[in-house]
């Protein structure tokens, strides 16, 4: 690890944060939109390990707002492909790729001996098999979702009521949300990615002035209007 490839990130992580960084090891389920960019930033920031997990391939409407994706790369798997972009970037991140869909079956050992979890999944459905695994690991996930120009965000912790308090009881969760009709244009998607990057990096910290900063409530963010809303989720009590 080089001092001058972190240097401009020394100011605000000093050289301690930064060790950490490079000693954590992150899951990131899904490799599209939000978790391309969330797998970039956390390559470029130095985060020693990554594991990403995406069973899709590329194809044409990624190309809108997808990282990862080019033209050359359509058709081809994008959890692969996260792997040849850290190669290009930053050689020292030990990136781990998995072409699979996330179930209950394999959850666990996909995201096992990662510090935490990143959930970057368009499939509501998926998104709660992620948090079932998480909470099994007893790691938090941070949770964000997309649709049209606003966003989502909040983090997990094992315990917490959790997914339930923002989709409802998993039986009776939609598949998927307004992001169907909405879209997910690149300025959304981004803006929400890097918010999720940057609160990963803060409980990777792990110490003040970088605490969780969104457990136990729901950022939403309105990227239109400029406006963030936050709302208290309901703790799970004793």
């Amino acid at each position: 690890m080089t001092e001058a490839r972190y240097i401009k990130n020394i100011g605000i992580l000093g050289e301690e944060g930064q060790n950490r960084l490079f000693d954590s090891h992150v899951a990131i389920a899904g490799a599209g939109g939000l978790g391309g960019t969330v797998f970039e930033i956390l390559v470029r920031y130095g985060v020693g390990r990554i594991t990403i997990i995406d069973f899709d391939s590329f194809e044409e409407s990624n190309l809108n707002r997808q990282l990862l994706s080019s033209v050359k790369l359509l058709g081809k798997n994008k959890a692969s492909a996260a792997v040849k972009r850290a190669n290009e970037i930053n050689p020292d991140v030990k990136v781990l790729a998995h072409g699979e869909r996330i179930t209950d079956e394999n959850a666990r050992v996909l995201i096992g001996g990662a510090h935490l979890v990143c959930d970057c999944l368009g499939n509501i459905r998926d998104r709660f098999v992620l948090e079932r695994a998480a909470r099994a690991l007893s790691i938090p996930m941070v949770h964000a979702a997309v649709a049209g120009q606003r966003g989502q965000l909040a983090t997990i912790f094992p315990g917490d009521v959790g997914l339930s308090a923002i989709y409802g009881e998993e039986k009776s969760a939609p598949a998927s949300g307004d992001e169907i009709t909405l879209g997910t244009p690149p300025s959304t998607v981004m803006a929400v990615a890097a918010m999720q990057a940057h609160e990963t990096v803060r409980l990777l910290i792990g110490e003040p002035p970088h605490p969780a900063a969104l457990r136990n409530e729901l950022l939403v963010v309105d990227i239109n209007k400029w406006e963030f809303s936050h709302y208290q989720l309901p703790q799970k009590t004793a």
